[in-house]
């Protein structure tokens, strides 16, 4: 798919978004204090079938700070990070299996600027709420606060994709929960990087409807 194409359609679905987030009866719970001000990056984690409602919390509610996100290295990865830009929004291409040291090189360096980085720890394809190492690698070797999101839609249709995406019919409720800040400290041994990524995982997991 060439830039353009990714553009035009980046354009129109940013204005669909923008029209149905004003239908939508949004609440955010902060529990991590992770809304502005603050002088620190965050990495957000949230399930890839939510990432609907990124832009929002990067538009509405964390308006000010500098944000970017990680999307895949495909032609779906082309839309999704025309889409991003559409939100003033800076993407950073790669997954595991194409330009993942690259790509996690950009995110540490973007992180230490003081720029906060969004990632779908199951994503770019799955198993669906799976949660890839990469992200506790990021996490270890950015050294970031990390904050789980949990998004909730009370009326939504979802996708038959592998991830069961969600998009929130118009003036549904949709509960955004920040849960409290976490961190991971440098692991030594597969089995306690194994032990990190797992209780993350839990985390981001529990209190999801579905």
């Amino acid at each position: 798919m060439t830039p353009r194409k990714a553009a035009l359609i980046a354009l129109v679905g940013s204005v669909l978004l923008r029209l149905l987030y004003t239908t939508l009866r949004i609440r955010v719970e902060d529990r991590a204090s992770a809304l502005p001000p603050r002088d620190y990056p965050g990495l957000w984690l949230f399930w890839h079938n939510r990432l609907l409602m990124l832009p929002y919390l990067r538009e509405r509610i964390a308006k000010g700070r500098k944000a970017g996100a990680l999307t895949s290295a495909s032609k779906d990865g082309e839309i999704l990070a025309a889409f991003l830009k559409r939100f003033n929004m800076q993407p950073v291409r790669g997954s595991s299996s194409r330009r993942g040291v690259a790509a996690l090189i950009e995110m540490i360096r973007l992180m230490g600027e003081g720029i906060d980085m969004g990632i779908t720890p199951d994503g770019p394809r799955g198993p669906r709420y799976s949660f890839n190492p990469g992200a506790i690698t990021l996490a270890q070797k950015s050294q970031a606060k990390i904050f789980p999101v949990h998004v909730h839609y009370s009326k939504c249709w979802q996708l038959k994709s592998w991830d069961g995406f969600m998009i929130p019919k118009p003036f549904s409720q949709v509960d955004i929960v920040v849960l409290p800040v976490e961190t991971v400290p440098i692991t030594e041994g597969e089995a306690a990087f194994e032990s990190e990524r797992e209780r993350l995982a839990k985390i981001l997991r529990d209190g999801q409807d579905d």
